[in-house]
């Protein structure tokens, strides 16, 4: 049988998580410093990645957060934005597990297979089949955000929601939470590129998760610059009211620099 497209996401995910968790006990026991156990992770789970996508799609273009930006990929119908090791610094401080391996093809601007690998808790998500959609929790929307630094959106939310602000590490770990029911709301702002969310967008939508970019605009993939900056991935029901909240935060914002502009 051949292989599908989203078997081979998994597939890839799974293997560099296994990488990455033998790679990580080793160098653990020969006394490594975090620098040099992030540094070889990401450099050793770049290199499986695009080994195992090369031999199952010689064709196809790959763009991973540790290598070149091949410029023939604007041009191609398939390209692989993977991200080998997102969340490095968690990886590099064990014994935390909120890091994870991002797969993703992108096919017309679009994520249409993926798969995001938790290895340190072996948990494995991907498009097909889709994570079953979480069940709703009692109580104030939880609304996930980085350990250290909740962005300006993730606090829009939560303070517009009456919601309690979780944090956790990487990206990857964080849009999981969502789609595992652990967390209703991921909102971003301040800075990401499009290997940091477009394989945990594939497996949210495929979860039937909202997402979008903060103004409600569709996400775009495979674009001529990398940086995608801000992203909404939260529970159906919620996406109105947060996009509402999001937007009149932008309003205020661009009236702010139009005052001090001018």
């Amino acid at each position: 049988m051949t292989e599908t497209d989203h078997q081979l996401a998994l597939r890839v995910a799974n293997a560099t998580g296994e990488l990455l968790m033998k790679l990580r006990r080793e160098l653990l026991e020969a006394g490594t410093s975090s620098w040099e156990l992030e540094a070889e992770g990401d450099s050793q789970a770049h290199d499986l990645i695009i080994g195992l996508l090369h031999d199952a799609r010689p064709d196809d273009i790959v763009l991973s957060e540790e290598g070149r930006d091949d410029r023939r990929r604007l041009e191609a119908p398939r390209v692989w934005i993977v991200d080998p090791l997102d969340g490095s610094n968690e990886y590099g401080s064990p014994p935390r597990s909120d890091w994870a391996v991002h797969i993703a093809l992108v096919e017309r601007g679009q994520p249409t297979a993926g798969a995001v690998a938790l290895p340190a808790l072996d948990v494995s998500l991907g498009t097909d089949p889709p994570p079953e959609h979480p069940a709703t929790v009692p109580g104030p929307p939880r609304v996930i955000a980085s350990r250290w630094h909740p962005s300006a959106a993730a606090q829009v939310v939560a303070s517009g929601l009456n919601g309690k602000l979780l944090g956790l590490g990487s990206a990857g770990a964080k849009a999981m939470a969502v789609v595992l029911g652990e967390a209703d709301v991921y909102a971003h702002s301040g800075g990401q590129y499009e290997w940091d969310n477009c394989a945990p967008v594939a497996v949210a939508r495929a979860a039937g998760l909202h997402t979008s970019r903060i103004d409600g605009t569709e996400l775009v993939y495979n674009s001529e610059t990398t940086y995608l900056p801000d992203f909404l991935i939260c529970r159906p029901e919620l996406a109105d009211r947060c996009l509402e909240l999001l937007g009149d935060a932008l309003q205020r914002s661009r009236s702010y620099r139009y005052r001090h502009d001018y």
